[in-house]
């Protein structure tokens, strides 16, 4: 599933081709995906301007004219791709529909903003701007990890009287918005923290390092496009590339990139999910 990189390069693709557009005709292809569309999508969104187009974990949030927000959650294998860009950022014109076409939005600019999901593990809403942030997939999120909120002192205080491993604290959208299973393993490995450590039992310095960590393998994520190791493509339809620059995801036999260590990345599942570390290194 897309993590925060993979979301917010996707949308800063939209960007530049829907911010400030009009929809001059949606097209809903079929009545759910994950869930049921919301009652006359299509007509609420036509003749709508996208004002701003914004991130929440890892959800991408178009705020309307209308004074309703068009709420997009990419799923398992959810692309939103745009064709036909007036900017020029996108060598593509419109392409031929596709069998997985299942939301498309045409712009008074020329651009066309397609949501393709194989699996419909996707979903889209749409909810009342002013309380967006009431809205049940939101309103329980933690601090978003490249804010001003998270910060050494919230860290700190939100996992003191953790017993869970640190690895699943870090999973927990409730402690920390957007952060999956690809960037919590990069981070604990530059942090040098063995993912099966209590979070309470993380050290103050070892939390305190670890923030700007988080932060540092998010940009450089973002930086590289995301990671594309299955269904994942930019707006553009690119792949991302920090995947080639993994130190510990997915690299289980492979020796440790830390200089001077002899270990071999190793993996263990932990509530269901294959984490990757090197015992030496992480301690």
């Amino acid at each position: 599933m897309p993590e925060l990189p993979e979301v917010e390069t996707v949308r800063r693709g939209l960007a530049p081709s829907m911010e400030g557009a009009v929809i001059v005709q949606a097209r809903v292809n079929r009545p759910d995906l994950r869930w049921p569309f919301p009652d006359n999508m299509a007509e609420r969104l036509t003749g709508a301007r996208v004002e701003r187009l914004r991130r929440r974990s890892k959800y991408i949030l178009a705020d309307l004219s209308t004074g309703e927000t068009l709420l997009i959650h990419l799923g398992m294998s959810g692309r939103m791709l745009v064709s036909g860009d007036p900017l020029g950022n996108f060598v593509h014109d419109h392409p031929a529909a596709e069998k997985h076409d299942h939301v498309v939005l045409d712009f008074d600019n020329g651009a066309r903003a397609t949501f393709n999901d194989p699996r419909r593990f996707g979903a889209m809403d749409l909810l009342e701007t002013a309380a967006a942030e009431n809205h049940k997939l939101l309103a329980a999120l933690g601090p978003e990890p490249l804010g001003n909120d998270f910060n050494e002192s919230y860290l700190t205080r939100a996992l003191e009287n953790r017993k869970m491993p640190i690895k699943s604290a870090l999973l927990d959208q409730k402690i920390v918005a957007g952060l999956g299973n690809i960037y919590v393993c990069e981070t604990l490995y530059r942090g040098r923290i063995h993912p099966a450590k209590r979070a309470c039992d993380a050290t103050k310095k070892q939390l305190c390092e670890l923030v700007p960590i988080v932060r540092t393998v998010l940009s450089d994520a973002i930086e590289a496009g995301g990671s594309s190791l299955k269904d994942f493509r930019q707006a553009d339809g690119e792949l991302g590339y920090f995947q080639h620059s993994f130190d510990v995801y997915g690299r289980e036999g492979a020796g440790c990139n830390t200089s001077g260590c002899a270990g071999k990345i190793e993996r263990i599942v932990q509530s269901g999910r294959s984490t990757f570390f090197c015992k030496i290194c992480q301690r």
